[in-house]
């Protein structure tokens, strides 16, 4: 009955690596539910910050006027660039989802119709106690908020789509 003893290894086996996979899972939701909120908190915080000083390099220019909006309800919060070509930014948590969203709005001054792009952020660990934003598409991660509000904040600041 070798075979028996080769089959209850093999299950032995796989039973650790699901009880791995299902520890990383818990250590994950529970880096998000202690550090989510504030990892959001810390980015709507530099992204403000970011466009003071970029409204500072440009003062009583119109065309790079700069609107923030804390969205106290979902703990998100929007930007938008008014004049031409007029940009937007949306930022949705989606802390349960151990997620995020950013939703980006273009309208061109041409009369072309306006293009919204979408971009989803996982939040992850690395390993530690610290929480890493990590871009969906291309797996990039920025550990920084600073390094966040930057690569967000670009197309809004230009009016230009990546």
């Amino acid at each position: 009955m070798e075979w028996i003893t080769r089959l209850a290894a093999d299950e032995r086996k796989r039973d650790d690596q699901r009880s791995r996979v299902a520890d990383a899972a818990a250590r994950k939701a529970e880096l998000v539910r202690a550090h989510g909120q504030r990892l959001i908190d810390d980015l709507r915080t530099t992204v403000g910050r970011d466009l003071d000083t970029f409204r500072g390099e440009f003062p009583g220019d119109a065309a790079r006027e700069m609107v923030f909006e804390a969205r106290p309800d979902d703990g998100g919060f929007v930007v938008r660039k008014p004049a031409y070509p007029i940009a937007a930014l949306s930022i949705t948590p989606h802390l349960p989802n151990g997620s995020f969203s950013c939703e980006y709005r273009f309208t061109p001054s041409n009369g072309m119709p306006a293009r919204e792009d979408r971009i989803e952020f996982l939040l992850t660990g690395d390993g530690a106690d610290l929480l890493l934003a990590k871009h969906e598409g291309t797996g990039q991660v920025f550990a920084s908020a600073d390094a966040l509000s930057e690569y967000l904040l670009v197309p809004v600041l230009t009016g230009r789509p990546r």
